[in-house]
């Protein structure tokens, strides 16, 4: 499997999509976030917490570089896009081998300390409110992910 591709109108769809994904999680999940500035990246996360039955408001980690919720699965949110040089010394690895869900903004900037296997998910902003996603699934078990999800 190359990649899968859907569109949403407006971010409750795109919303909706992540909480449908969340459903098909297990700990030790990683799911790399790309896309601009104003792609959906947040409202994406945000989605995901609620079909992982978080409560707490989620928002951008951009200053503090991960922050963590409590849910159904525990997720890890992180924005790396400040982290440049420094990410050696955060533990990323004790996060994606963790007991819950990471998900990574700006996850090409630590393309290195990435896992193999991962779900890639580009967002393009098409107009206004409409979305494009692109998901690369990376192994075995993302692949799998895929099927479930798109069945």
């Amino acid at each position: 499997m190359k990649q899968l591709e859907l569109k949403t109108t407006n971010s409750e769809e795109t919303s909706q999509f992540a909480a449908r994904l969340a459903a098909f999680l297990k700990p030790g999940d990683v799911i790399a976030l790309e896309g601009d500035l104003g792609a959906g990246k947040t409202t994406f996360t945000k989605g995901l917490a609620k079909g992982l039955e978080i409560k707490r408001t989620v928002n951008s980690p951009t200053f503090t570089i991960i922050k963590e919720y409590k849910g159904k699965l525990p997720l890890y949110h992180m924005d790396v896009y400040r982290v440049a040089d420094s990410f050696e010394d955060l533990g990323f690895d004790e996060y994606f081998d963790g007991e819950g869900v990471t998900v990574v903004e700006w996850a090409h900037l630590i393309e290195e300390q990435l896992p193999q296997e991962r779900l890639t998910i580009f967002l393009y902003r098409e107009e206004e409110d409409q979305r494009r996603m692109v998901l690369k699934p990376m192994g075995e078990r993302y692949e799998q992910l895929c099927k479930e999800i798109f069945s």
